[in-house]
């Protein structure tokens, strides 16, 4: 398999080395996991609940957040009470992360998102995926591939970023604080400087690795350099880290709004930058960028409506996964069982086929999204799985002729709620980052195929398959989940393991993302890059003893748990409060009041 879809650079068992620093105030080192080098051992015991839940559900009764970092949810909770909506919540938090997290997102990126609306009851969906840059043809991207792929950073994997107007179209909307007032505490924090959480710590220090690695094919790295690694290292857990640079683009935004962005200083900086060092993104590029309102889809599994996005998202992938999950009796099966994992992780790899066959830009493909989603389609394809061996290989189905990422949420008091996820794609992007604005453009156009025929193949002008989906589900037509699940191809497997343990297994909200989960790698991908064998399953270190025994009889390839298994938030609705949870494999916070 040549390369893994993961919006980190690196695995966190690779980048738990980053600095090569010790954290300030820290006298004990750290092993190749991240953690500390102590005897195996587990989390205390909890008087209540699940004895693996890393702590319980936040409740409250008027609004809540949830995010990947504790200050973006404190900033949603404070735009929360100070009479903002979930999207003011949201756009506040993703403003923040855009500083705190930028391994994971930024304005240089993508963003998704899904609504629910009171006024109009209905979930809307919003597509803030931007486009390849139009100077940049087909014939160049090949003469610049690596082994038959789009190069991994650089400018040739540069799509017009989408994010700011994605926030833009959903403030306009549904925003009721003033657009500059979701941006000063971003600006404040990035001004003035935060200490440095430890997974962020971790995934700095890998993205320095790469960017500056020989033949990283990277045009210039000193812009890099200069904000995040200004004394030759990136800064370690704990340390004191400000981005003035990103201040002043945020300070322009907040005065400019969309066009404060897509045009004007910024614009010019962006264009003026790619001139420079030879690539293709132009002010054009960012001009012509308009997010889409898109229609959500949705499947029902077991008395509760599950939604996605449609392509070029791959959020169809989860309701698919969850389809053909429906045949089967995982209740029964038992939880986190040999049957119960060998069953999913099959309805993956099928689903996953088609993923790679179908999804792509509505534009320039047409991708049969009914039948895809069809319960006639996912009973023919779960006939394909035996409980006692491994289909192999895996096709897609055929279509009837006729036809390292952030996730955060957010509800306020009037019922609205938002399931956003925004990101760069790989860890900090393409490496690139603008003269003076203090933000990594995303390398998003990795993701197209180079291969003739294919409907994902690239082309100027067009959206790439997107990795990122956030997550929704009703039930009886009443809002019920905001969720997702963060990592690249980790997030519909990552969707399904969360809807099933709520569903079929019972647990509550924080437990539900604590339970322990399974990656499977080597399924084709869109980007043309065909299936390995069976590919390789890597399980958390939760899963029984002897469930791992009873995969491997199975013949599933097991590869180590390298911390590859994504990041969740979520908000549950319920009648007259708000319940919240948050990630305990990364730095998150999940609050409600």
């Amino acid at each position: 398999m040549r390369r893994r879809t993961f919006l980190a650079t690196l695995p966190l068992a690779a980048a738990a080395s980053a600095s090569g620093v010790a954290a300030p105030g820290t006298a004990a080192t750290r092993s190749a996991d991240g953690g500390m080098n102590r005897p195996d051992v587990h989390g205390g015991d909890r008087v209540a609940g699940e004895s693996f839940a890393s702590r319980s559900t936040v409740w409250g009764a008027h609004g809540a957040a949830a995010t990947a970092h504790p200050l973006a949810t404190l900033i949603a909770i404070d735009l929360l009470r100070a009479g903002g909506s979930a999207v003011d919540a949201a756009i506040g938090a993703n403003a923040a992360l855009g500083f705190l997290e930028p391994v994971s997102c930024g304005v240089g990126g993508d963003c998704f998102a899904m609504v629910w609306d009171p006024k109009t009851r209905k979930l809307a969906g919003l597509n803030g995926s931007g486009r390849s840059p139009r100077a940049l043809s087909l014939e160049t991207q090949r003469a610049r591939a690596r082994n038959g792929h789009i190069a991994p950073h650089g400018a040739v994997s540069v799509s017009t970023p989408g994010a700011v107007d994605a926030w833009w179209s959903l403030h306009q909307r549904y925003g009721r604080l003033p657009w500059k007032n979701l941006f000063a505490p971003a600006i404040e924090a990035a001004e003035h400087g935060v200490p440095v959480a430890q997974t962020i710590a971790a995934y700095l220090g890998a993205s320095y690795r790469a960017f500056t690695r020989p033949n990283s094919g990277i045009e210039e790295v000193d812009n890099f350099k200069k904000v995040w690694a200004p004394e030759g290292r990136t800064p370690v857990e704990g340390e004191m880290f400000a981005n003035p640079a990103l201040a002043h683009t945020y300070r322009l935004i907040a005065a400019g709004g969309r066009e404060g962005f897509y045009g004007g200083e910024i614009a010019r900086t962006i264009d003026a930058y790619f001139k420079r060092i030879g690539g293709w993104l132009s002010a054009a590029d960012l001009a012509a960028h308009h997010s889409e309102w898109v229609e959500p889809r949705s499947t029902n599994y077991r008395g509760v409506d599950v939604w996605a996005l449609p392509p070029n998202s791959q959020g169809l992938a989860t309701l698919q996964i969850l389809n053909i999950l429906e045949q089967f009796d995982l209740a029964g099966s038992g939880f986190q069982s040999t049957a119960g994992l060998h069953l999913a992780i099959e309805a993956k790899r099928l689903a996953f086929e088609d993923r790679a066959r179908y999804f792509a830009d509505p534009d320039f493909a047409k991708i049969p999204i009914d039948w895809l989603i069809s319960k006639d389609y996912a009973a023919q394809r779960a006939k394909l799985i035996r409980p006692d061996r491994i289909l192999t290989p895996v096709y897609p189905g055929e279509a009837p002729s006729h036809g390292d990422t952030t996730y955060f949420c957010a509800a306020d008091a009037d019922g609205m709620m938002v399931s956003m996820i925004q990101s760069n794609y790989r860890g900090m992007g393409s490496g690139l980052s603008p003269d003076g604005l203090g933000f990594m453009f995303q390398d998003r156009g990795e993701l197209f195929s180079l291969r003739d025929g294919d409907a994902n193949l690239y082309a100027p002008g067009k959206r790439p398959f997107q990795t990122i989906i956030p997550g929704f589900a009703t039930r009886g037509g009443e809002p019920w989940l905001g969720f997702g699940v963060m990592g690249g191809d980790m997030q519909p497997q990552g969707q399904a393991q969360i809807i099933i343990n709520l569903v079929d297994h019972g647990l509550g909200l924080q437990p539900a993302g604590d339970a322990p989960r399974w990656h499977h790698e080597g399924s084709s991908e869109p980007t043309g890059e065909g299936q390995a064998g069976v590919g390789t399953l890597r399980l958390e270190t939760g899963v029984p003893e002897a469930t791992k025994v009873g995969l491997a009889a199975l013949g599933w390839v097991m590869g180590p748990s390298d911390g590859g298994f994504g990041g969740y938030q979520a908000v549950e609705r319920h009648p007259g409060r708000w319940a919240s949870a948050s990630e305990m494999r990364k730095d998150g916070l999940a609050l409600a009041y």
